[in-house]
């Protein structure tokens, strides 16, 4: 049976991944914070026919060797953690991250999960939390009598509001950031946890020790690039297709060698 087949098949498997990334990134372009998702490949293991330096006569040797590759696979999903575009929403409890690090999530667990997502809400006990109603684990909780609209978020990270015209601090954001944030494991609802990859949580206070600094009112959107994706797209479709053809080819191949004998 030709190698050509398999090599062939793997190719589309392959691409069938690779779709499945870009249409991934497509899908979470309006998503806030989102972080595209680049594929990565490998090439299978090699058929080696005569190795490179074996002797082709008494006093010589063949320069280069003698290899068949056998297709390729997916390695890896890389998460690129490059800077979103900024939009302002003129919403006080919106924030954005503006350079590195993210925000502290704690969840139900009790276990610290981090976001680049900064559309915060108030809860009924006036806590700033999530979409999902998970709160900061700095704890920032406003005063009884306070508004939404009194929030002013320093771009350091001091959270105050102002209560019958007197302006109090209410808490503290802190971010963390990662030696690896691409080895960081995405749980869904723009949330990720740390993992041996990433590295222990640098934490600190925003705009100290390289992490960046906050924006009030502003968010962050998706870093994904729709015409990127689009060619991405493209490129995959053709090599799904190349990869078909050569399926084909071997086949017709076969087909001609079978026919050899009448």
């Amino acid at each position: 049976m030709m190698r050509a087949l398999w090599s062939a098949a793997s190719g589309m498997k392959t691409q069938q991944d690779n779709m499945d990334v870009v249409a991934h990134n497509l899908a979470n372009v309006n998503t806030y914070g989102d972080k595209k998702v680049r594929a990565e490949f490998h090439d299978l293991l090699y058929q080696t026919l005569r190795p490179a330096g074996a002797d082709s006569g008494a006093d010589s040797q063949y320069p280069t060797g003698l290899q068949i590759g056998l297709g390729d696979r997916l390695a890896a999903t890389q998460r690129i953690f490059t800077q979103g575009n900024l939009q302002t929403t003129g919403n006080p409890t919106d924030i954005a991250i503006e350079g590195e690090g993210f925000f502290r999530i704690e969840m139900p667990d009790g276990t610290i999960a981090y976001t680049r997502d900064g559309s915060f809400k108030l809860d009924s006990t006036r806590r700033m939390v999530t979409t999902d109603g998970y709160p900061l684990a700095d704890n920032i909780t406003l005063e009884q009598d306070a508004t939404s609209d009194s929030i002013t978020i320093a771009q350091t990270g001091a959270v105050s509001d102002v209560v019958n015209g007197q302006t109090n601090q209410v808490g503290q954001i802190t971010l963390a950031r990662f030696v690896n944030p691409a080895g960081l494991t995405a749980i869904g609802h723009n949330l990720f946890m740390e993992s041996e990859a990433s590295g222990p949580p640098l934490e600190g206070n925003p705009g100290d020790d390289g992490a960046g600094r906050l924006q009030q009112s502003v968010l962050e959107m998706s870093n994904v690039q729709v015409v990127e994706e689009m060619v991405n797209m493209i490129v995959a479709q053709r090599a799904y297709e190349s990869d078909a053809k050569a399926i084909t080819t071997s086949d017709s191949m076969l087909e001609i060698a079978n026919g050899l004998k009448r």
